[in-house]
């Protein structure tokens, strides 16, 4: 049985955040979510042509997901990466809060991470080339996926705890539905810890406290009103970068085998000796 690496772990909590995103976005297409007119009339489309474009976008979508599923082409997670952020954008755009686009940063965050961790592979450097999970993980590369990964976790939590304290109808009902009997007191309180968890992410994060967010972010996430498993699935970005930060910051506390490169050996072992000092 093969063991992961810790460069695997992180990879595939990217790969897969990344696959749910473009699923989940592509149900919601088939679906013809109605709120999705708001985002086509960015555009100056009207809502009969927005109902009869909504089932394409989300075939687009659903295809890209299990093609990063079956075969990663490095092109689907570049596109993931344009196709998120817009996507993202188009909720402040259409009138909602910016906060909106501010907690969807995992649904771009995940893909550029994923092409940060593997920007050193030869074979990637073409657009149609998979990016596979054989690859050893440089000190480079590692600084450069953490900074990527705590400013989308930051982000994230950020951008949660924000529409918390703007009062979001959404998570008021899912208060109300859970039974507490003062729903906005409650998003004011969750959304004021959020916010300085985020914080805590960004100055200074702790891998047992990164683990209690990713916790907390998955089961979140399935007390929406409507479309519960749906909107789970959609949010994979945020549960993928949450969960490869905490695989990253292991790598600091021990002498990995499986990073094998020298100069990332002789970081880990001057830490090593540094904190037993």
């Amino acid at each position: 049985m093969r063991v992961l690496t810790v460069e695997n772990k992180i990879y595939y909590s990217l790969r897969i955040a990344a696959a749910m995103c473009f699923i989940g976005h592509g149900i919601f297409g088939i679906l013809t979510k109605p709120v999705w007119c708001n985002y086509f009339g960015v555009f100056g489309i009207d809502h009969a042509m927005s109902y009869n474009l909504m089932p394409i976008v989300g075939t687009i979508d659903i295809l890209c997901g299990t093609i990063i599923l079956l075969y990663p082409l490095r092109a689907i997670f570049v596109w993931l990466v344009v196709w998120g952020t817009i996507t993202a954008l188009l909720r402040p755009l259409s009138g909602e809060p910016f906060a909106e686009f501010i907690e969807r940063a995992g649904n771009f965050g995940a893909p550029l991470a994923l092409l940060i961790l593997t920007s050193n592979i030869r074979k990637t450097k073409t657009l149609l080339s998979p990016v596979n999970a054989s690859f050893k993980l440089s000190e480079r590369n590692l600084q450069r996926v953490i900074y990527c990964l705590r400013i989308m976790v930051f982000l994230i939590i950020a951008g949660h705890g924000w529409l918390n304290l703007s009062g979001k109808k959404d998570l008021l009902d899912q208060y109300k539905f859970l039974g507490f009997a003062n729903p906005a007191e409650t998003a004011q309180i969750i959304g004021s810890s959020e916010i300085i968890a985020a914080f805590i992410v960004l100055i200074r994060p702790m891998r047992h406290f990164i683990l209690l967010l990713f916790v907390w972010k998955v089961t979140s996430e399935l007390l929406y009103p409507h479309y519960e498993l749906f909107e789970w699935i959609e949010r994979g970005g945020s549960y993928g970068c949450i969960a490869a930060l905490w695989f990253a910051l292991h790598v600091p506390g021990a002498i990995k085998k499986s990073i094998t490169l020298k100069p990332v050996k002789r970081y880990l072992i001057t830490k090593s000796k540094a904190y037993t000092k």
